[in-house]
């Protein structure tokens, strides 16, 4: 049995229903006909993309096989589960995290995939940020929920860039940020009043990153009262 396609307006509909408050995904899946798994992941991936997820070609995505085995190793590391891959690393459908996990066990080859992809999160090109730049970026990367794909489309930078400079910091603070490759040394340094300057805002970041999560919590709490 074939899956059944919905169009761009029908998934729309039904995601502003639900962002409206006052009706589960369960409700809103029997109200139109849709599995209610389908209506949560709908306004999860809108929720995390934006209106890119409901106008971006799904089929057309490009992940460099660096990307991937990037997935794939994180996956692997243990203590993830497909979904929560798939939400760190920017990709719409877990499955796909499990077809690459799937070829890497099988010895299969992890190769480039075609044309252009979401916000050309996968390609290799990068361009040169300042300190300042860098430091920003994580700071909005963090406030933002660890939305890597957000965070790249923002500052024009690439996925494998924003999460490297996350793991950076959260590995040894600002410090971890200042680039040390080339043939001349850079000369980017900070002096102690700045990290503490930087510890600040990363705080009040991740502060605000708590309250998102917590006024979700709340909202989904009262969606879910007004189930029953």
């Amino acid at each position: 049995m074939s899956r059944k396609k919905y169009d761009e307006e029908f998934k729309r509909k039904i995601i502003r229903e639900y962002e409206a408050g006052g009706i589960s995904c369960y409700k809103l899946g029997q109200k139109y006909g849709v599995d209610a798994k389908c209506v949560r992941s709908w306004c999860r991936l809108h929720k995390q993309f934006g209106d890119d997820y409901l106008t971006q070609n799904h089929s057309n995505l490009n992940y460099s096989a660096k990307f991937k085995q990037q997935v794939v190793h994180a996956y692997l590391e243990g203590g993830k589960t497909y979904q929560s891959v798939a939400t760190e690393y920017g990709i719409f459908a877990p499955t796909t995290v499990r077809q690459w996990v799937m070829m890497y066990n099988n010895h299969e080859e992890l190769t480039d995939s075609r044309p252009e992809g979401l916000f050309n999160m996968v390609k290799d090109t990068t361009r040169k940020t300042t300190l300042d730049e860098r430091i920003q970026i994580v700071e909005f990367c963090i406030a933002n929920n660890n939305n890597y794909a957000l965070t790249a489309k923002e500052f024009h930078v690439s996925y494998g860039q924003v999460y490297s400079w996350v793991r950076k910091y959260n590995s040894g603070g600002a410090d971890k940020l200042i680039e040390k490759r080339g043939k001349t040394k850079s000369k980017e340094t900070l002096s102690e009043q700045e990290r503490l300057q930087i510890e600040v805002r990363m705080l009040r970041a991740e502060n605000k990153k708590q309250q998102m999560e917590i006024d979700f919590l709340k909202k989904l709490e009262e969606v879910e009262r007004r189930r029953f």
